[in-house]
């Protein structure tokens, strides 16, 4: 661990501080922070920036609600700039976009990006639309008996799969499964949010039981 006094801050005593969602890993935000606000960040484990425009403290979401709890502060290699990994409470950008980064100015043909978060947001998309001739559009209008017939015949096709260890096609049968699941999730409004925090707790009870077979 560094200290902050170790970090490099500009001629206005400044650091660039790119915000970081940690369950989607999308960028939110680039804000900025001095020795005051990065200190009040760290004790109280929100996000606290300087304002540039306004020439002062800004504790994200202490007027919108908004926050944004810190999750890690990370410095890069010349300790001039940071990434503040956070969980927010609500979207990051004051227009009431999720992130401050929404507007798309080239993409390449040959590749794409993909998230689980983003995959979400396709299928709250696909729900709220029902574009017809979409097989995420058949699988809501039918609702919530199908969808769950579904996850049960790919839950069974995982399991073929792997019995026969078949690797290619365990992997092509989960990717259904997680599909299948995801559908399930916005279903019964279930946000990927959801998931990971549980999956975090569950993180930290299996770290706590590792340490106590350890102690003794």
């Amino acid at each position: 661990m560094i200290t902050i006094e170790e970090l490099k801050f500009d001629k206005d005593g400044l650091i660039p501080a790119v915000v970081v969602d940690a369950v989607t890993k999308q960028v939110l935000t680039v804000a900025y922070m001095n020795r005051e606000s990065l200190a009040i960040s760290m004790e109280k484990g929100l996000t606290c920036f300087w304002s540039r425009s306004r020439q002062e403290l800004w504790l994200k979401g202490e007027t919108s609600g908004n926050y944004q709890r810190i999750v890690s502060i990370t410095a890069d290699c010349d300790k001039d700039a940071l990434t503040v990994v956070v969980e927010k409470a609500g979207p990051a950008c004051h227009t009431g976009a999720e992130s401050c980064f929404h507007n798309p100015l080239w993409q390449s043909e040959e590749l794409h990006e993909f998230s689980l978060g983003g995959l979400y947001q396709l299928l709250q998309e696909r729900n709220e639309t029902r574009p017809e001739g979409s097989y995420t559009t058949y699988l809501f209008e039918k609702g919530l008996d199908k969808i769950l017939k579904k996850i049960g015949e790919e839950s069974t096709e995982v399991i073929v799969a792997a019995k026969g260890n078949d690797k290619k096609e365990t992997v092509y049968e989960i990717a259904d499964l997680a599909y299948h699941a995801m559908v399930l999730m916005v279903q019964m409004g279930i946000t990927v949010e959801d998931v990971h925090r549980e999956l975090a707790s569950r993180h930290i009870i299996d770290h706590k039981v590792k340490q106590e077979k350890m102690t003794k």
